[in-house]
């Protein structure tokens, strides 16, 4: 094999052996607003949720602000599979002692929930006492 074979030889591994090795990220986000609630609330509160998903270890790490809300935040949670204007059951629940904004964490997701996240079908949704079912809730779409 001629030097310059060797080199494009190296070059082409070398680049097959990066792709296989990278992973793809997904950016999402959600504007959190009253009237996403179902059925809509009445509240000065609104937020966003930052959200990168990992394709390779489908891991989905967070980062949800909120201000203006009608009191402390008692919970809040991922949930799915639900188009916007529906409700659906917990899918990632948050630690209650990461609820203060902003709310980071990660969790890592099945297949039946990594499908469910990639086709639109979550949404994050923060609850407080006067409003026990929610306060502020927003779709998870992708960051374009």
């Amino acid at each position: 094999m001629t030097a310059i074979r060797k080199l494009s030889l190296v070059a082409v591994l070398w680049a097959l052996a990066s792709g296989v090795a990278r992973a793809d990220t997904v950016e999402l986000k959600a504007d959190l607003e009253p009237s996403s609630e179902v059925p809509p609330r009445v509240s000065h509160g609104h937020g966003a949720l930052d959200a990168t998903f990992d394709t390779s270890t489908k891991t989905l790490k967070w980062m949800a602000t909120y201000e203006g809300l009608s009191g402390p935040v008692t919970m809040a949670h991922f949930h799915g599979p639900a188009p916007v204007g529906q409700n659906a059951k917990v899918q990632v629940p948050i630690d209650k002692n990461a609820l203060a904004s902003p709310i980071k964490g990660s969790a890592t997701l099945t297949e039946q929930q990594v499908t469910d996240l990639m086709a639109g079908q979550w949404y994050f949704n923060v609850h407080t006492a006067l409003n026990p079912s929610g306060e502020i809730r927003g779709q998870l779409l992708p960051a374009n």
